[in-house]
This record gives structure tokens, sequence and C-alpha cells, in this order.
């Protein structure tokens, strides 16, 4: 718990590594995150810095691994993740990790390089035996045939491209065939018109299957077409369109021989080109499962080398470059676990000197440590979003543990909805070490984080369900209601009783669709529910006025309670800091303020509750009128809670009055008092000598000193204090503002605690609202219906009910509790102005294979 309360005592350190011992004590401190580390050569760029080369050999393994990653997940192998992290390899390993992932890496490259030409020729002969199959029903050439001589052939007896008739023309015919892409015909054949100006014939046909394209791999339906053409200038001018179509043009055969002779070696070369793929294939996949075994520890290994590399370009070197200065700050509870650590470090790298360390005093303020486990983790995680806290000052999430899920189950109460909660999360918590959790979506993965606190925040919401008596927005009949129906009836009280009475016989309940029950009249109340709301007032006409009231008076009492508990807060802090003057100038006027006031009113509110009885209720005053006559001051009498009541609140506003001065004006004049009288005793002044040490007022002054110390010269605070401006309208505008801000906020801040009656009231009437509209109507349909509709209704209700009762509203609660933290309560207190504690830790890196090798 002291740990939470607050935040460890921190020392700087100063660590003196030999060069040959450096890294394996880095290792170790790594290995066991107990120091942060602090930059000594801000002032050097990062690419002038001593261990630069050795941060690019780990960026080059970094790059080689990555490329071998992204192979062995190209190859569907699956990549094996150790459930225990490596160590950093040793120096003498680097060199032999380096060549071997080099050698590694071109080999993968030549025979991936290979593959590619392999697979490419491949579909090239695959394209070359489609085009050809495709082409030959363009054109017959048939040697042997010879038609008559026509000065042009007929359209009906010949082909346009019959070669033997070209031949008569005595034009030179040429051909050009090849693939093309579905969506590119259409231009394709437009640019052809214009440019070769009608010159050419073309031929199209839709291959029946898509083909993989050698240059993309993309699958896509290609056309074959074939171009007659006449004249060498035209052939040029379409082969180059072809080229800026990006066409695939293969070799068209001139006769049906060589097309046979073609087609019957493009099929050998494809069967012989098959074999040598597969085979390099399988060699390919034997050489990624063998790189497989190791990637996973090489990964880690090389981040946590070039995270040592980081840290030690942090490091200074002494005059004599042989040892390594580095300064950590390090919590006082692992100084023994650092000098082991650096104990270990020397004795792996078989120095002869071994590293060592010395504390060294520092005015700096030490950054914040609070160690947390995976259940206060996500407390911590509310309170550090708002602001990390100061060194030493209270942590809130130590109370945050209890209020924060406490404070949304007021909103968010009920039963039903909260035992859903918790079974999530305690399936959630069963199952954290469940891979597939840590590993799932960012919004799975948020919810997972905060497991515990669900738990908590569903495990509260079923007890304040209990309190409302609320499930499902209905109540549940656990002991039995307090209130007596049967009472009410004339036929129950003896006749001298019944004139006295208002009760009801059979008339009265025929004709009236309103009956009130009277508390006064013996038998009626019977006494108070066991547990929560009497669940008869779910059956009230006034129900919602009643819980009004009591959700209203409820939320008044716990924000007041809340904000005060922060200001009680407050007083621990100046306790350690040693400033005790706050206590009295600031803490108890802002203590006596608001319980002056609102203090109060939580009296009138309990002192009501108790004094007066269903009998004498009717004569109670109102709290509201009371509270806003105690600062009308009314001249005419009225009928108070209690007698003197006009005393005692007189005299409440009299030291309410009295401590906003105090508040307002007493610390800047009792600093302005010590800075003026009382700043040094130790120099000579009218007689007077240094007479005692140490002074607590004296101490708050020194604003650049470590109070934590406590133990500095007076000579040398002294000189601090005569060199150090004391600025007195600064401190007092500073004063005023805070005061101005806490008066006022003592009122926003109890209006702002309304929420809770607000969100509670919200939810119970959606939950209200939900099951008229789809539960209750379900239910009234006719029993031979009934059950086949019932089915359904019950499904989208429980849907639902998940999606806006749970998530939503759940969402809006948790909203409002974190506003109520922040803002109401750990103003009171919390200064939040700190910087966390990052420790050099090799559980800080990334486990997973991706290229973020930051250090957080």
């Amino acid at each position: 718990m002291g740990s939470l309360f607050r935040s460890e005592t921190m020392c700087l350190a100063q660590l003196f590594l030999q060069s040959g011992t450096a890294y394996e004590c880095l290792s170790a401190l790594g290995e066991k995150g107990l120091v942060q580390f602090r930059d000594l050569n801000q002032n050097i760029s990062t690419f002038q810095r001593k261990f630069v080369g050795e941060v690019k050999r780990c960026e080059e393994l970094e790059r080689i691994l990555v490329y071998l990653v992204q192979e062995i997940n190209r190859a569907d192998i699956p990549l094996p993740e150790g459930e225990t992290s490596p160590p950093a390899p040793p120096l003498k390993q680097v060199l032999e990790m380096q060549e071997q992932l080099q050698k590694l890496e071109v080999e993968l490259r030549e025979v991936t390089k290979n593959k590619e030409k392999l697979r490419k020729n491949l579909l090239e002969l695959i394209e070359y035996t489609h085009m050809l199959r495709v082409t030959q029903t363009f054109v017959k050439r048939n040697v042997e045939f010879e038609p008559t001589y026509e000065e042009f052939p007929s359209l009906e007896s010949d082909s346009l491209l019959d070669y033997s008739c070209m031949q008569r023309l005595g034009a030179k015919l040429g051909f050009v065939s090849g693939l093309i892409n579905q969506g590119k015909v259409e231009a394709f054949e437009k640019m052809l018109w214009r440019v070769c100006k009608g010159y050419t014939i073309v031929s199209y046909a839709e291959l029946d299957e898509s083909l993989e394209d050698p240059e993309t791999g993309e699958v896509i339906k290609w056309y074959v077409f074939l171009i007659s053409f006449w004249g060498e200038q035209i052939g040029h001018k379409v082969k180059k369109i072809c080229d800026c179509y990006h066409c695939h043009v293969y070799p068209y055969p001139n006769t049906a021989e060589e097309r046979r002779e073609i087609q019957e070696g493009l099929n050998t070369r494809i069967q012989d080109l098959y074999t040598v793929l597969h085979k390099t294939e399988d060699y390919l996949r034997q050489v990624l499962c063998k790189a497989a075994e190791s990637v996973y520890s090489r990964v880690i290994q090389v981040k946590k080398m070039k995270a040592i590399y980081h840290m030690l370009n942090m490091c200074s070197f002494d005059v004599t470059n042989k040892c390594l200065i580095a300064e950590v700050w390090c919590p006082e509870a692992d100084l023994q676990d650092l000098r082991r650590a650096l104990e270990e470090g020397s004795r792996e790298s078989g120095a002869t000197i071994p590293s060592f360390m010395n504390i060294i005093p520092t005015k700096e303020t030490p950054p914040t440590r609070i160690r947390t486990n995976k259940f206060t983790e996500g407390f911590q995680n509310i309170v550090d979003a708002y602001g990390v806290g100061s060194y030493r000052e209270v942590n809130p999430a130590l109370f945050t543990i209890i209020t924060f899920p406490f404070l949304f189950a007021v909103m968010f109460g009920d039963f039903g909805h909260g035992f859903v909660m918790f079974l999530f999360a305690l399936l959630l918590v069963l199952n954290e070490n469940h891979p597939r959790l840590n590993q799932s979506q960012e919004i799975m993965r948020m919810f997972f984080n905060g497991r515990y606190i669900l738990l908590l925040m569903g495990l509260f919401s079923v007890y304040t369900g209990l309190i409302y008596n609320d499930c499902f927005s209905k109540s549940v009949n656990l002991f039995g209601s307090g209130w007596n129906v049967s009472a009410m009836y004339t036929s129950s009280h003896p006749p001298a009783e019944r004139k006295k009475m208002v009760l009801w016989n059979d008339s009265v309940v025929r004709h009236n669709s309103i009956l009130q029950l009277d508390p006064s009249v013996p038998g009626v109340f019977q006494g108070p529910y066991p547990l929560g709301i009497d669940p008869i007032w779910n059956l009230a006409t006034n129900r919602l006025t009643f819980l009004n009231s009591f959700k209203m008076k409820m939320s008044v009492i716990l924000g007041i309670i809340h904000m005060t508990f922060g200001v009680i807060l407050g007083i621990f802090n100046h306790l350690h800091f040693r400033k005790k003057f706050n206590i009295y100038l600031v803490s108890i006027p802002e203590l006596l303020f608001m319980l002056c006031i609102f203090g109060y009113l939580i009296f009138m509110i309990f002192y009501k509750w108790l004094v007066f009885s269903a009998e004498t209720s009717r004569v109670a005053p109102s709290i509201l009128i009371e509270f806003i006559n105690m600062f009308l001051f009314p001249t005419s009498k009225t009928n108070g809670l209690y007698t003197g009541q006009e005393y005692v609140q007189r005299v409440l506003l009299v030291v309410t009055a009295l401590s906003v001065p105090v508040l307002f004006l007493g610390k800047p004049l009792f600093l302005l008092w010590l800075h003026n009288g009382r700043s040094c005793f130790g120099v000579n002044r009218s007689g007077y000598t240094l007479i005692r040490k140490e002074s607590e007022e004296e101490v708050s002054l020194l604003g650049n000193q470590d109070v934590e110390e406590g133990n500095h010269q007076v000579e040398d605070g002294c000189r601090e204090m005569a060199c150090e401006e004391f600025n007195f309208g600064e401190i007092l505008m500073t004063q005023v503002i805070h005061s101005i801000e806490y008066c006022l906020g003592c009122i926003s801040n109890t209006a702002s605690y309304l929420r809770l009656w607000a969100l509670s009231l919200a939810h119970a009437q959606l939950s209200d609202v939900l099951w008229a509209m789809l539960m209750r109507v379900g239910l009234r349909v006719d029993t031979t219906y009934g059950v086949l509709l019932l089915l359904p209704v019950i499904a989208l209700f429980a849907v639902l009910t998940i999606f806006i009762l749970l998530i939503m509203e759940g969402l809006s609660a948790f909203l409002h509790a974190i506003r109520l933290h922040w803002v109401e309560f750990q103003n009171k207190f919390y200064v939040g102005a700190g910087t966390k504690f990052v420790p050099f830790s090799f559980s800080l890196l990334s486990s997973k294979f991706n290229n973020d090798d930051s250090v957080a």
C-alpha cells in the first residue's frame, strides 16, 4: 500500500562502467528494468555519438530480419513465438550472427529471383500456347489451295486474310499477334485505325479462362488479337502501338507445320519448367522453414542489442576514454538489485575491474515511480490520463479503486445489467492468459486491459441495483414488503379509530382509480425493507417523485463526502512536504468553508430523516427553504428543524465568512512575514543570532531545493534565499485565483454531483421503456402464438439491452465517473505535474514481428 499511496523514493545514481563490460552490464540492467537513464550527450548530434556504427549494424540486421519475416509469411510458414525471451547476444556472437544472416539473405534473394524468372517464363509460355490455339481459327493457310484470279477476293467465298490472295495482289503481308488486357481493347482498336488509316485488319477473341499477368501477378481477363498489315512502315507503327498498350506480343508461325512444331516445343518446355519450379519451391521452403525456427529469437536479440547501444549513446566517457559514466534514476528500494546487476554483468564479461555505482545529490525533481500489478494498472492509467503525479504526492489511484466503480454504479444501478457486465468481465479475467485476447483488435483489447475495472463496476452495480431494487426495470420482492394494504380497510380497525383516520371501504376501492396508503394508520407500515427500496414502490404512481427525492439527496451527500475527503488528502501532502502552514492557512479554511455550508446541509438531511416520522411528516419543514433562509435572515420566524437553529446557522455563517479572508490572504502574508522578518536566522540582525535550525517554514520557501532531504545547511539556505527573488504579487495573485476557484467550485462541484441522480434516472427510465415496448408486448400475446413470438422478442430485447443499456449507457456513466474524479475530486489535492518513471527494460520491447523497435 505504501507504494500505491505515494510514489517511491528515488535517487540519482552514477554508474562507472568499464568499456569492456558496459554492454554486459546494460544487458543485465535491461533484463531487470531497474533504472531510467539520463541523456548526458544532449548537445551531441545523434550521428556523432560513440556507438552510432553499432546502431547502424543493428538496423541492417533488422532490415534483413524484416525481409526474412516477409518471405516466411509469403510462404505461409507459421512463425513460432517462444514463451521465454532470449537474452541479448554476447559481443562475440554478433559478427557471426551478422555473417549468417547476410549469407542467408543473399541465398534467399538468388533463389527467389530464379523462382520469379522461372515463373515468368512459365506464364509467358502458357500465354503463347493459348494465343496459338485461338489464332488458329482466324486465318486458314492452305498451300495447296489456289483460287481463281480475281482483282479483289470475294467476301463470301474467301477470307479477307487469305495468304495466297494477298500474294497475287503483290503486297507484302505481315502479322502481329499477342494478348491484351480486356479493358484496353476498345482504345487499342481506335488507335490502330487512326494511326494506320485502315491499312490493318484486326481480329479479336476473348480467352475462356483468366490468366495471371507475368509482370504483376494479377489474375485478369485477356483478349487474343491478330493484326494483318501491308508494308514495313505500318508494321513498325503497329509494334509501337502494341508496346504503348503493354500488349504481350508473341511470334506468329507462317505455316501449319511450323505452328505444330512450336506447340510441341512449348508443351515440352512447360513440363520441364513445372518440374524445375517445383524443385525450386521445395528448396526455398526448406530454407525458410529452417530460418523460421530461429527468427523469433534473433528478432528479440537484435532489438535488445539496439536498445543497449541506444542507452550507451546516452553515456559519457571519462578523460581516459576507458570508462563510461552513466547517470540513472533508481528507486532506493532497488539499489541492492542494481549493484547485483552490475556485478553480474562484470562477471559475464570476465573483466578484472568490476563496474560500480555511487549516489550523487541533486536538486532536480525525480520522476514518479508507482508500482502496479495487473489489478491496479487500469485504475492507475485513469489517474495518469489526467496527469502523472508529482514526485511523492498522494496518489489518487488507491482510492479510485473503490470510488470510481462505486460512482459508476450509482449512475448505472441495475442488478441485471450489472450482473451481465460482471459475468463478461469475469470471463475476461478467467481467460486473461489466452493468447488470442492479447492479440485481439483495438476495441476488444481495450475491454481486456480494463477487465478488472469492468469486474468491479459490474459488482458495484449489482450492489446499487439491490439498493434501488431494480432488475431490468422491475423490482424483486426478496424479503416481503413492509407495507400492508389490508390494514387500510375499515374492517381492520375498531369503530373508535375509524373516525380519526381516512380508511378504505368497498365503495372507495370501486370508485377510485388511485388509492393512497397512509403510513400513520396502524398496521399499514410494518417497518423498512431489509435491503434497499421496498418493492411496493414499483406499483406506486408517485414512484418517480419518491426516487428522485431519494437519489438527489444521496447524490449531494456522496459528492460532499467525496470532495471533503479530497481536501483531507491535501493535508497529507502538506505534512509530507513539511509545509504545516498550508494546513492552517489553506486546508483548515477550506474544510471550514465546505463543512459550515454543505456539511450543514448533509446534517439537515439526516436530521430530518431520523427525527420526523410518518405522523409528523406533514409538519416537517422543507430543507431547501431552511437552507435558503440560512443566507437570507428572514424577519419572520419560521418553524425550524430544531430549537436554536437560527443561532447555530449564524455561527456557521460567521465561521464561513472568517475563513474566506484567511484563505485569500493568510498564506501570502505569512510568506511575506517570513521573507522580511525571519528569512535568515544565521545573519546577525539587531543583536540576534541563530537559535533554531531547519524551520519548516524556511524550508517551504526554498523552492529550488529538495525538501525530501531535510538536512540542508542554513548557510546554503540563506545564500540561496538571498539570490532568490521573492515576488509577493505573484504569490498573492496565485492564492487569490486558487481561493476564488475553490469557493465557487464548492457550489458548482456540488451541483455537478447531481449527475449521479440524473444518469441513474435516465438509465432506469430507458430500461423501463425498453421493457414496456418489447417484453410486455411479447408477454401479453395470446398463448397460441405467444411462444413463437416470445423467442424473437427476447432475442431483440437482449440485443438492445447489450448495445443500448450496457454499452452506450455504460460508456456514458464511465465518462461521467471519470469527470467527477478528475475535476471534482482530484483538483482538491492532486497537482499531477510530474514525469513518469520509464525504466530501461527489455519487457517494454515489442515481441511481435514488426519494425517498431523503440524502447518506450
